[in-house]
């Protein structure tokens, strides 16, 4: 299936709404939830340094290409 969104965008998206919700489920459920939003940070942090990033690698499955590849 084609889609016209780039990989890189589904990441930032991604990645921005996974950081919203993290914020909601610490205000409104849990204090201990920030650690959820820790760990995304932490995350973006690494994938700067190494590349990797375990939604990269999903969303690649699922069909999406770099804007390089495109």
């Amino acid at each position: 299936m084609k889609t016209n969104i780039s990989l890189e965008t589904a990441i930032i998206r991604f990645a921005g709404f996974m950081v919203l919700l993290s914020v909601a489920l610490t205000y409104w459920l849990h204090p201990n939830f920030i650690w959820f939003t820790v760990f995304i940070g932490a995350n973006l942090f690494q994938s700067s340094f190494t590349s990797f990033c375990p939604a990269a690698t999903i969303f690649k499955k699922f069909g999406l290409q770099s804007s390089a590849e495109k």
